[in-house]
């Protein structure tokens, strides 16, 4: 993350890491403040067996494009609401990345759905990890069948 103050959105992201069994490792680097300890950071982290990289960043939001641009891993950017912009200032930030440099990124504070992109993208090469996955979809249709099943209640009783 870029900043200590990412850490409340961050956060949701290594809880769905940890409820998969996902190893991680977290780091705060900024791109403008500690620019080689972030550059080392992304540079080492596929010789440290890492597959895939969650960045999160406000404002400017130049930290997950930096780390893409000099790792093979890939990246994926959770742009942070931390202005008057409400975060759509990071969003762009990491949207429009040049060509060849991707940054896959997820909604504002979208640290969950991070996670999640990151756990499918190790699934791919692990059956295990996508079989959880199949049980976490599964569950989410049941929590919505049964939200469903309480709202057509409360309509039965007005009618």
């Amino acid at each position: 993350m870029g900043s200590d103050s990412d850490w409340s959105i961050m956060k949701k992201a290594l809880v769905i890491l940890r409820e998969f069994a996902v190893d991680y490792e977290v780091y705060v680097a900024s791109a403008h403040r500690t620019t080689e300890r972030a550059l080392q950071l992304a540079r080492e982290a596929h010789q440290k067996n890492f597959e895939v990289i969650i960045a999160g960043a406000g404002a400017a939001a130049h930290l997950p494009g930096v780390l893409a641009a000099v790792t093979p891993l890939p990246v994926i950017g959770i742009p942070i609401n931390a202005t008057a912009l409400q975060g759509v200032d990071a969003l762009y930030a990491m949207v429009q990345m040049p060509s060849g440099v991707p940054v896959a990124t997820v909604a504002i504070d979208g640290a969950k759905n991070a996670a999640l992109l990151a756990i499918r993208i190790l699934s791919i090469k692990d059956n295990v990890l996508r079989q959880k996955l199949i049980e976490y979809k599964e569950q989410l249709a049941v929590e919505v069948t049964k939200k469903d099943e309480k709202i057509q209640k409360l309509v039965r009783e007005i009618e």
